[in-house]
């Protein structure tokens, strides 16, 4: 299936690992020229390699999207590389989670900046390029938090909850301009913070994927590239009666839809 995105440009933030590693690499063999940012320099420039090994275009900007001017930065550099921006990837996040009272303001703090307020600016900076285009896409990555919160789970479900109601807003806001905005829920995905946790813990990793994987319906964790290939769906031409939707990827966990 044609994507339609060849000659599209594409922002994906968080994109050295995991989800947003396998996003770019998906839309830029899809044809786009692909933006990434990180905050460490090294692994920028070993994706942005990756990339360009597919025979797409990728510029790397090392930048953490939890402050205000490294937003700014990343979206005109994006635009001045490539003369605008279609696609709009909020990817960067960690899951930062604790009981209500362990919580402190700079943690809440924190978590609002890199989470929210991170595609609270993005989005409003790359929207004018989108519109002067003629339409766009925004993907806000979230989780099934954000639907289902638990005990003990803040800031983060806090935070994604508010990703989704963002999402849902702006859908019908700039839906008259063309411009499409859906999230995804990411469930149990494997991920560079699990692998970290195996090593902090001592255990073998692909051990503690098949010990999370008992949780989850089909029995296993989700892996990177299946998240990619829903969002490139959703960024896509194939998806161009789709907005303000909010799609669990979670091998059926969440108890909501």
């Amino acid at each position: 299936m044609d994507l339609g995105l060849t000659g599209k440009v594409a922002i994906v933030t968080g994109a050295t690992q995991g989800i947003g590693q396998a996003t770019a690499l998906k839309l830029a063999g899809e044809g786009a020229s692909v933006v990434i940012c990180a905050r460490g320099r090294e692994r920028l420039d070993a994706v942005v390699a990756q990339i360009r090994a597919l025979g797409a275009q990728a510029i790397g900007v090392q930048a953490d999207v939890g402050r205000a001017e490294d937003c700014e930065r990343l979206v005109a550099d994006a635009v001045a590389a490539f003369g605008g921006v279609d696609i709009l990837v909020n990817n960067a996040g960690t899951a930062q989670v604790g009981a209500f009272e362990s919580v402190t303001d700079e943690t809440w703090q924190a978590d609002l900046d890199l989470k929210l307020f991170a595609a609270v600016r993005l989005c409003r900076l790359a929207i004018p390029s989108m519109r002067a285009r003629g339409g766009g896409r925004i993907v806000n990555v979230t989780n099934i938090g954000a639907k289902q919160p638990a005990a003990k789970t803040m800031p983060t479900t806090v935070s994604r909850a508010a990703g989704q109601a963002l999402s849902k807003a702006l859908s019908k806001e700039l839906a008259p301009d063309g411009i499409l905005v859906n999230t995804v829920c990411i469930g149990l995905v494997r991920a560079g913070q699990h692998d970290a946790r195996a090593a902090r813990q001592g255990v073998d990793a692909e051990a503690l994927y098949q010990d999370m994987g008992r949780t989850v319906p089909l029995g296993r964790v989700g892996r990177a590239e299946e998240a990619a290939d829903v969002i490139a769906f959703l960024v896509s031409e194939r998806a161009s009666f789709v907005t303000g939707s909010s799609i669990n990827i979670d091998g059926g966990a969440s108890a909501v839809f």
